[in-house]
Formats: structure tokens, sequence, C-alpha cells
């Protein structure tokens, strides 16, 4: 019996041991329990000019206010044709609007801090201190925002006292903590409230302006204060690589809203409905109108209601990353490379030889 039981123990843990061998790198864990910024680099940085990504992003935004610019000046001229001292008024209304709706929420956007989560073993270091920074800032931001405007609602209140706490201790990790249960609660809450409105106005909108010119500079306007409205919620913006993508999802929704207003799609829809219609006069266009409108305030609600969602996936994204890259335990390259050049320049002094290998 003894020998039995001997015997499974062995076999037990002969098993564990293969068990243990076969579990990936990444999985096990290491001496200190954490990523090494090797690891790290391997699994979530990516190659990314930013330098490039600045300068494209410039470029987008420069095409996005050429455009909506173009788009108000014809709005503008159209109605001059019909009344002179109209258009001048329409004129200094559009200027208005582009300040007010464009310029404005761009430069908020843009000035709004971010997180650096795209790093290697040499930036690291100044990638963690700067995110840190950051956090900070956003605590205090949330907390000022949420002790200076009554009824704002956006951050639950009990989690705000557990940051305020944190922030004046200087405690990181609970600073941390805290602004993760917002981003996962009623930060998040308030984001799909946010969509859902700028979604309903883009269709109403859009459903009333019937026009292709007007309709793309709606879903321009609107996307970008769904924007601005997400980031100053967030407390921080995207990083310049993921604005390219988010501005040039705007411009292609801003074409794809001038191109709804041209074809008139809802046309093809109508003609199914023509024999049942036929005999009924001036039906047929009524219809036809109002599928139109219909259908374009839908695909332009529907489209803004894709930036929103994939602006919070960025937001989010880089959230859980700068976390886990704040857990990542650097290896100070840089000071062994010295110590390593110190070690060879005193042998060479010393005058000693290399031993063969």
């Amino acid at each position: 019996m003894e020998k039995k039981n001997t015997v499974a123990a062995s076999s037990a843990k002969e098993k564990a041991n293969t068990e243990l061998a076969v579990v990936p790198v990444d999985e096990k864990d290491n001496s200190s329990g954490k990523l090494t910024i090797y690891e790290y680099e391997q699994k979530y940085t990516k190659r990314q000019n930013v330098r490039g990504a600045k300068i494209v992003l410039r470029l987008l935004c420069g095409v996005i206010g050429l455009f909506l610019f173009a788009v108000l000046f014809f709005v503008s001229l159209r109605i001059y044709e019909i009344n002179e001292y109209a258009g001048y008024a329409a004129g200094a209304v559009c200027l208005i609007l582009y300040i007010v709706l464009f310029i404005v929420p761009m430069v908020k956007v843009m000035k709004s801090p971010y997180f650096i989560v795209n790093v290697n073993v040499h930036t690291a270091a100044a990638a963690k201190r700067h995110n840190r920074k950051v956090r900070r800032e956003i605590a205090d931001k949330i907390i000022d925002l949420t002790a200076k405007v009554d009824g704002v609602g956006w951050y639950d209140s009990a989690t705000v006292g557990e940051l305020a706490i944190a922030a004046k201790s200087g405690n990181d990790k609970g600073i941390m903590s805290a602004l993760t249960a917002l981003y996962t609660g009623s930060v998040k809450k308030s984001a799909k409230d946010m969509i859902f409105k700028s979604s309903m106005k883009s269709a109403m909108y859009s459903a009333l302006s019937q026009t292709s010119t007007v309709d793309a500079a709606l879903v321009v306007f609107l996307n970008l204060q769904l924007v601005k409205d997400i980031v100053f919620l967030y407390g921080f913006r995207p990083s310049d690589a993921k604005l390219v993508k988010i501005f040039g999802r705007v411009f292609q929704n801003s074409l794809i809203a001038y191109g709804l207003g041209g074809v008139k799609i809802g046309n093809s829809i109508v003609k199914t409905m023509g024999d049942a219609v036929r005999g009924i006069p001036l039906l047929g266009s009524a219809i036809s109108a109002i599928v139109d409108s219909s259908v374009q305030g839908l695909t332009n609600g529907v489209l803004t209601a894709v930036i929103g969602y994939q602006t919070i996936k960025y937001l989010s994204q880089e959230y859980k990353l700068q976390q886990i890259l704040d857990g990542v335990e650097l290896v100070e390259a840089e000071e062994e490379i010295q110590e390593t050049c110190q070690k060879i320049e005193k042998e060479l002094k010393n005058g000693k030889k290399p031993q063969a290998a």
C-alpha cells in the first residue's frame, strides 16, 4: 500500500512538472511577477512613425478644414445669389459656425493630454513618467469639475471621492484604481448617452436639411463635437496615430453624407412601391422625399455613432496599455552598457589581453 502511494505521488509530481513545462513564457510568473520591457515591447509595441503620424494628422485637419470652408462658402454664395444682404448675413453666420464648431473643437482635442504606450526599452521610463503625470492631470480635472459644476452627472460621486483622497495623498496606485472604476462604470455610461444624443441630432438634422452640402457640414460639425465631448469626458485624447483614423473617418462620413444627397438612394426603394401608388397623383414623389430623408438621416446617424464608439475603443485600449506599462519591470539598458564600457576601458588601461574562448 505504501509502495502504491509512493508511485502515485511520483506520478503526480511528474505530471505537474510536465504541465509546468508547457506553460507559455508570457504566462509564467517571473521572479518579480511583472512583465519585462522586452516582453511588453514584443506583445504591445508596433512599428510606428511618430513624426509621420503628426504630419499626417495636421494635413488631415487641414483637408477637413478646407472641405468644410468650401461647403460653407458655396452655401453662402447660393444665398447671396438669391439676396445680397441675406448672403452677407449667411456668410457671417457660416464664419461663426466655422470657428465655434470646427476650430474650437479641433484645438481642444489636439491640446488634450494623451498616454504614450508605443514604447521600447529606451523610451519606456520617460513614457511611464509622462503617463503618471497625465493620470494626475485627469484626476485633478475630474475632481475640479465635479466640485464646481452641480448636477453634471457624468461621474460617480463616491468614486470621485476616492479619487480625491488618492490624489491628495499622492497615491498613484489609488488614482489609477479610481480612474479604472470610473472608466468602466459611470464614464462609459455617460459616453454612450452622448453618442446616442449626437446620433439622433445627426439623423434628424440630415432628414430635415435635404441638401447635400448642408448634410456634409452638419456631419463634420456633429462628429467633431462628439469626439471633443468624449475626450473632455475621459480627460485625455487618443494618440496621434489613432486620431488620424478618427479624423479620417469623420472626413469619410462627410463625403458619404454629401454623396447621399446627390444620389437620392431612396428612389430605388420607391420604385418597388410604384405599382401600389400609381393611381394616386403626387403620392409617388411625396413617398420619394420621405424615404430619401429617412434613409439619409438614418445613415448619417449610424455613421456618427460609429465615430463615437471608435473613439471610446481607442481611449479604452490606450488606457489599458498604460496600466500594463506601469507595471512593467524596466531593464536599465543604458546603465548596463555604460558599466560594460567602463570595465572594458579599465581592462585596456591595465594592459590585459582578452582570454581565449
